[in-house]
């Protein structure tokens, strides 16, 4: 019986390379984002605001990073019948909102990514460049 497993972590070059992509990609749709990076177990590990996003979409960001590092899977598959519930559960730190996804590598969960500012397809086609950026898995 092993009592180890091998795990897998986003390097800085890594986030920084997810970051920029992220804010290229809402640049060119015209669209100021607040992007969130956390690992795996939801700690941040990268957080910027675009000039012109709005200021507490920030927050969204942030529960949507942390919604898909928790569940594994896209913030917005949360079930819509529970969305209001589970919000209220965790004072906001979970959400069914569009925007956040899973960085997968090679089939091992290293974070999730938080978009918000913009419609939801928006947030989720910045968060989909990012992922783009270090060849992570698409959901």
């Amino acid at each position: 019986m092993s009592f180890t497993q091998e795990s897998a972590r986003l390097t800085d070059a890594g986030v920084l390379a997810m970051q920029s992509a992220a804010i290229e990609a809402a640049s060119s749709m015209g669209q100021p984002q607040c992007i969130v990076i956390v690992d795996q177990s939801g700690v941040v590990l990268s957080s910027f605001r675009m000039a012109g996003s709005r200021f507490l979409s920030l927050k969204s960001a942030l529960a949507k990073a942390r919604t898909a590092a928790s569940i594994n899977g896209p913030s917005a598959s949360i079930p819509e019948h529970a969305r209001l519930l589970i919000a209220g559960a965790t004072q906001g730190e979970v959400t069914g909102l569009k925007g956040g996804l899973p960085i997968r590598i090679k089939g091992v969960l290293v974070g999730a990514i938080g978009v918000g500012s913009g419609s939801g397809e928006q947030d989720e086609d910045v968060a989909r460049a990012a992922l783009a950026a270090i060849d992570a898995e698409t959901v």
